[in-house]
């Protein structure tokens, strides 16, 4: 019988590190993550498709204690401590202004930028393609051997004020990133069957 695995073009090693076997990450160990790391992930999670190729996420690496602990003082209280401890955190932002690049990443349409003039629009189609683009970004960091710790537990208003004062960006997730370190994460809980979430008509 032909297995989901043999069914899938990756190789079952690959499906294991991306889907599988991969979890939330809660600790890490303290093995730096190098910029050449965080490189090498963007430049494949870059081909994910955005609508119009508009790519509005932006990334901020926190790495400096002053800046760590600046982001700390807005995350919930049960993401301050893992936050602190990871090797890398990550700040993941809709560019509000994404438009401005249309002419670059879409230049068959030169009036693309001009529909996005409607500050509501542009905004909603930020947030909905930035976090199309943090799926991409938390797979490539599994494709790295890395473990990814995504969060949404924090006061947004304040980071979006600390790190963002121009508002022009807008925080969507925070991520944890490096090795996974011991009791790093918990049992995978149940995911619905396929029955229970794919329609036919």
């Amino acid at each position: 019988m032909t297995t989901t695995e043999q069914l899938l073009e990756l190789s079952e090693e690959a499906q294991d590190l991306l889907f599988r076997q991969a979890r939330t990450a809660n600790s890490f160990t303290d093995e730096p993550v190098a910029d050449e790391q965080v490189q090498a992930v963007y430049d494949v999670v870059k081909y994910g498709p955005t609508a119009m190729n508009s790519q509005p996420l932006r990334v901020l690496l926190i790495r400096s204690e002053q800046a760590r602990q600046r982001l700390v003082a807005h995350m919930a209280e049960g993401n301050k401590a893992k936050t602190l401890a990871a090797p890398l955190v990550a700040v993941l932002a809709a560019d509000l202004r994404f438009h401005e690049n249309l002419p670059k990443v879409f230049p068959h349409a030169p009036k693309a930028k001009d529909g996005f003039a409607d500050e509501e629009v542009r905004a909603r189609t930020a947030r909905l393609n930035a976090a199309l683009q943090i799926g991409y970004f938390i797979l490539g960091v599994r494709a790295a051997g890395l473990a990814a710790g995504p969060m949404t537990g924090f006061d947004a208003d304040g980071i979006n004020e600390e790190f963002f004062p121009e508002g022009d960006r807008q925080v969507l997730v925070v991520v944890n990133i490096g090795k996974p370190g011991e009791n790093a994460w918990q049992e995978r809980l149940p995911r619905l069957s396929y029955d229970e979430v794919v329609t036919t008509l």
